[in-house]
């Protein structure tokens, strides 16, 4: 830990976004490695920070936008919004979800330096045209006539697009004022039926049929992961980021669609 203290030592910003991939099956194995990545390395940060002669002026600690209740009547921001886990019969995948959520803010507030501004990003779904990512596994299905509505298709998605994550953290580096959990997602989620519809037509494919929700079941079985990124209503709006003056480039879901689309084409020709 000393090292990492010296590491610190008189750095301006530290930012800590590990944590082990969720695209996984819950079983007990893959649940204590999303536990400990997120609680021990926010733990290992905090201890290196408090040690340190010279901390650090902000500490930009990772979140997720996960940790609010599944609902479909109104927005989730900073102040208003209702945490989740008591939603009546939630499936035990969220309730782990979300406890990994509050587990992993817990451990940044306990840690935290009094000489250090703690900033939790409870980020939503970044998109960017790289291979691997949330994004790119959509535009699969998408191009291969899977593309069509999850579930009921009512459930919100709340996203944000990479340029705005990253325009996002420089602006709380620079604003001091700002402290505490703050919501990093698009000022606009959607339904899943029209986030999906607009996929589509950004793809420009014409068809992609529904998928009940005990046909998403098989297949993230198969797929080895889990239908709660589909499934889960997150209608998360960013309060304070609006609130500070924070101007997205891209608000809505559908120039940002367009905007990845294109440039997931040109990376794939100079590939």
């Amino acid at each position: 830990m000393g090292e990492w203290a010296a590491e610190l030592d008189g750095a301006d910003v530290v930012i800590n976004l590990a944590g082990r991939s969720v695209n996984c099956r819950y079983h007990a194995t893959n649940r204590a490695a999303i536990m400990n990545s997120r609680v021990q390395s926010t733990r290992a940060v905090g201890r290196a920070i408090a040690q340190a002669r010279r901390p650090p002026a902000v500490w930009l600690q990772a979140g997720t936008a996960t940790i609010y209740a599944h609902r479909y009547d109104v927005p989730n921001d900073e102040a208003t919004g209702i945490l989740g886990s008591s939603e009546p019969d939630v499936p035990s995948q969220w309730k782990f979800s979300i406890d990994v959520a509050q587990a992993w803010e817990q451990a940044a507030q306990e840690a935290g330096s009094r000489n250090t501004r703690l900033v939790i990003l409870r980020s939503a779904m970044t998109m960017s045209p790289d291979p691997g990512g949330i994004f790119d596994v959509m535009s699969k299905l998408v191009r291969r006539g899977l593309g069509g509505t999850a579930g009921d298709g009512r459930q919100y998605v709340s996203w944000i697009h990479e340029q705005d994550f990253i325009a996002a953290v420089y602006w709380l580096i620079h604003h001091p004022q700002i402290a505490g959990p703050v919501n990093v997602a698009a000022p606009n989620p959607l339904p899943n039926a029209e986030f999906m519809r607009i996929l589509r037509q950004a793809w420009g494919v014409r068809i992609g049929p529904p998928a009940p929700a005990w046909l998403l079941e098989i297949g993230a079985f198969f797929m080895k992961t889990e239908t709660e990124l589909l499934l889960k209503s997150r209608r998360v709006v960013p309060g304070r980021l609006l609130e500070s003056g924070f101007a997205f480039s891209f608000p809505d879901w559908t120039q940002a669609a367009e905007d990845l689309c294109r440039r997931w084409r040109e990376n794939k020709r100079l590939a």
